[in-house]
């Protein structure tokens, strides 16, 4: 990884980074994020909001989501980009340097989990081709372990260079061109035959009423609350000048947002014209074309799995300075591809849900505290903020009684509002020192 700090054995997560390493303009931020928002897993979800709901109540929940989604990502970004501070460092200024471990240890067994289902993906996603292109037959064992290490070798190189340059000369200059331009296939193609099979039945087709629309809607959030956690790691190096609409809040929300809607609504249309029992994957092999859009997007899948376990090695990094970023990243790829070699990583949306019930509630707290352009304590200023800490694990409770109770209003947008105004209401008078967002202001 580049070196960001220029002191031996600082804790880089915890440390405001210095200007000459913020390099990221608006583009890099969009680039960024719409190529991490685009993935098969985000298809597959989408293909699980129908028959549950009808076509009209599905578009709502991915508009609507997406753009409420994303802007928390965005917000999150633009306190990442004036602070400097990684996620760890955003946690520990608002919860006290004691407890914050708690939530960054919630943080890196997520991102493991996380990376392991993305090599799951890629290996699925590989035997797939293999045997429509090939003729391979490589979902036996053998054919399970040797493609499920031809991606794990391929993560752990990615990882012994740079974030920073991997952005900036891959991504933002060819990744992106080609998995929109795989995704515009794909789009023409299943749009050409829902419009075969009628559009109008398409688009008024009702919902068997499984799910509630306020039940989508969280589905729909899960996937963008799911790098809440990660968001600020990489807008930390977005220009000081790039931290308003123009910088790492807007090309933040723009890339996230169009990636989110758009591959959302492709999954909604690959499950509603492929036959009944049919995966996504080999929905997507049977179209025309299908095999170049679905290796370029699996492709694009590694850069999914990079980012969870950069940002894990982040992490773990504010825990155990004495390992640097780099050495980290390569031990959680290495334990990530032995799980995925072991671990049955199928069961997607009691995992999504179980992550939003952590984690909307820590950011509720986190954009209540810091997000309103208040003064906030400094990183190690305090032990624990106990205040916080209760309002946060009170938040836990109130999105699974919401679930339990009030399904009918979801879980997602109440938890975070009632632990916004909580938060916010609390926050500190005057701060202990020197807040982490003003030092950094200069």
């Amino acid at each position: 990884m580049a070196t960001t700090q220029p002191t031996t054995g600082a804790n880089e997560a915890l440390t405001p980074l210095r200007d000459a390493s913020r390099v990221f303009r608006w583009h890099d931020h969009t680039a960024l994020w719409f190529s991490l928002g685009v993935g098969l897993l985000v298809m597959q979800i989408g293909a699980y909001l129908v028959p549950a709901v009808g076509t009209r109540e599905a578009a709502i929940a991915i508009v609507l989501g997406s753009l409420i989604g994303a802007g928390l990502l965005a917000w999150t970004a633009r306190l990442g980009c004036e602070s400097g501070l990684a996620s760890a460092g955003l946690m520990h200024a608002t919860y006290g340097s004691a407890f914050a471990r708690l939530p960054v240890v919630l943080n890196i067994v997520q991102l493991i989990g996380w990376t392991t289902f993305e090599i799951v993906i890629m290996r699925e996603g590989t035997q797939a081709i293999g045997k429509q292109a090939f003729g391979w037959s490589l979902d036996g064992t053998l054919g399970m372990v040797l493609t499920t290490l031809l991606w794990g070798a391929v993560l752990l190189a990615l990882l012994a260079g740079s974030m920073v340059k991997l952005v900036r000369r891959f991504v933002s200059r060819f990744g992106l061109p080609l998995v929109v331009l795989s995704l515009l296939w794909l789009s023409w193609q299943f749009a050409t035959q829902l419009q075969a099979k009628g559009l109008e039945a398409f688009w008024s087709r009702p919902g068997n009423g499984s799910m509630g629309m306020f039940s989508a809607l969280d589905l729909v959030i899960a996937m963008p609350v799911s790098w809440l956690p990660l968001v600020a790691d990489y807008a930390r190096h977005g220009r000081r000048s790039a931290g308003g609409l123009g910088g790492a809040f807007g090309g933040t929300w723009v890339g996230y947002a169009l990636a989110n809607i758009w591959c959302y609504a492709l999954g909604v249309m690959v499950v509603s014209v492929a036959e009944p029992g049919t995966n996504l994957v080999a929905a997507l092999l049977l179209a025309q074309g299908g095999l170049v859009a679905l290796g370029l997007i699996l492709i694009d899948e590694l850069d999914n799995a990079y980012g969870d376990v950069y940002s894990g090695s982040v992490s773990a990094h504010s825990l155990q300075p004495r390992w640097s970023v780099r050495r980290w990243g390569l031990w959680l790829a290495v334990a990530c591809i032995a799980f995925a070699l072991v671990l049955p990583m199928h069961s997607l949306e009691p995992f999504l849900l179980l992550l939003s019930s952590v984690f909307v509630p820590l950011y509720g707290v986190i954009l209540g505290r810091l997000g309103t352009g208040g003064a906030a304590p400094a990183v190690g200023a305090r032990k624990i903020d106990w205040v916080a800490a209760l309002i946060w694990i009170a938040g836990i409770a109130i999105y699974h009684a919401c679930a339990k109770w009030a399904p009918q209003f979801g879980s997602a947008l109440p938890t975070l509002a009632i632990t916004f105004v909580l938060a916010w209401i609390t926050r500190p008078a005057t701060a202990d020192g020197p807040s982490a967002l003003a030092q950094s202001r200069g």
